[in-house]
């Protein structure tokens, strides 16, 4: 086992593998740049490194300055958290020369993952269901015309580097498809520094149903159950349950070994995320693969009661898995509390925290790196806590939700409340009628 992990990210998330760290008896350093200064992983990490100002790129993303901080605390493995270098193949790969151990899958399985042409490929030759396509990269206007038509519309642009929604464009007919063509390249030049388009059916109406999964060192690979991140604002993830209101016993089966047989088409190391459309008719098709922990895991931790941070850290030092899949015993719904105005298209809010109350009581957990007097950076990703509720139904758990939302206080900045609160009382979503498109038509008005 490890003696000492470096923590490769920032906020709730470098915090959460900090206290798993502590219960497994294995020192942790935190890494920081100097907007991050008063970050509570700061303080509770056994060390802690400056690497640098506040940009990603010149700290967070600064691979150099990282490894320096490694070398001078004597930490034996990274764990890069999600987003950053978390599926950096490159990274993972520095990490193996120096003889730091990655905490996570190998490069060679970051990259066959992380392109989304060689994902789809070896999932076709793994017998996973794919949604039609472009068989490749699209290499101008014309082709993509001709597979638009072969496919039919509505069809959906991608960048093959692509993620959180950059590089994507829903064309609706013929005329429509040229001037997205080119919106769609550029975005992902500027995000990717790849402009690397393919182009795919469009399910209308799908839900975003992901597989959690967990792979050894030896090939054993098993899925610990789903969850249903369909609640999207621009394809990111407001809101995550499991299980999914939409899935059957039998589903569930399906679903799980299609997503056990996609870490088995990689040799798959470490725990990872299997994501999926599935269309009104229960059809599902592999969407992509996240090679990291995501921020949703904690919806999992509580309904299977299992750590995944102690999981991967576990795996990382060779230890194999036992026993088989995994299957909730309960239902949790998590509620992403983002610095940003709901009433004011999701714009940002940073600022100092006058007053902080996080929720309590029995199934209520939060993880949250900000307190009374922290003052959240312009400069990352606006989310400041993770709002996670657990009950043995889903009614239940809807209940608490509201329950635990009215005790959530931030004064001093805006905060995505509000809007969870609404969506909580809206009939639909009560009754599990909701989608990818949801939230556009959703009433935001205050």
């Amino acid at each position: 086992m490890f003696k000492k992990i470096l923590i490769a990210n920032r906020g709730e998330i470098a915090l959460r593998i900090i206290r798993t760290c502590r219960e497994m008896g294995i020192k942790s350093v935190a890494v920081y740049s100097t907007a991050d200064r008063e970050s509570l992983h700061v303080r509770f990490a056994d060390e802690a490194v400056c690497i640098g100002p506040p940009s990603s790129a010149e700290s967070y993303l600064n691979v150099p300055k990282i490894m320096a901080a490694v070398e001078i605390t004597n930490a034996d493995a990274i764990h890069p958290g999600y987003g950053f270098l978390a599926e950096n193949a490159d990274f993972a790969e520095v990490c193996a020369e120096y003889g730091i151990k990655f905490i996570g899958p190998t490069p060679s399985q970051i990259r066959r993952m992380g392109d989304k042409i060689t994902a789809k490929e070896t999932m076709i030759a793994a017998g996973v269901p794919v949604v039609p396509g472009s068989d490749g990269l699209i290499k101008d206007v014309k082709q993509a015309q001709k597979v638009a038509n072969e496919i039919g519309y509505p069809v959906i642009m991608k960048a093959t580097a692509g993620g959180g929604g950059k590089g994507m464009r829903v064309v609706w007919k013929d005329e429509e498809l040229e001037p997205n063509w080119e919106k769609a390249r550029k975005e992902a030049k500027a995000s990717f520094a790849n402009d690397g388009i393919y182009i795919e059916k469009f399910i209308e109406e799908p839900r975003h149903i992901e597989f959690q999964i967990a792979g050894d060192q030896k090939g054993t690979v098993i899925h610990l159950s789903e969850r249903d991140c369909s609640i999207q604002r621009r394809h990111q993830k407001l809101v995550e349950e499991c299980p999914s209101p939409f899935m059957t016993p039998e589903l569930r089966e399906v679903m799980g070994n299609a997503a056990v047989k996609a870490g088995e088409a990689i040799d798959y190391e470490g725990v990872g995320t299997v994501e999926f459309l599935v269309d009104k008719h229960r059809n599902f098709y592999f969407m992509e693969m996240n090679t990291r922990i995501q921020v949703e895991h904690p919806v999992t931790e509580e309904v299977i009661d299992h750590d995944l941070i102690k999981e991967q850290i576990k795996i990382a030092s060779g230890e194999l898995i036992t026993g088989g899949n995994y299957y909730p015993t309960a239902h949790a719904i998590e509620c992403r509390i983002n610095a940003e105005d709901p009433f004011n298209g999701f714009r940002p809010s940073p600022g100092t925290i006058i007053s902080f109350h996080s929720s309590k009581g029995h199934g209520v957990r939060v993880d949250t790196h900000v307190y009374a007097g922290y003052t959240i950076p312009p400069y990352y990703d606006s989310m400041i806590a993770k709002l996670i509720c657990r009950a043995r139904t889903r009614e239940e758990c809807i209940t608490k939700m509201e329950r635990a939302l009215d005790e959530f206080i931030v004064e001093g900045v805006k905060t995505t409340v509000p809007f969870h609160q609404r969506l909580m009382k809206d009939e639909n979503f009560r009754k599990g009628n909701f989608h990818t498109g949801f939230l556009n038509d959703f009433n935001l008005e205050e």
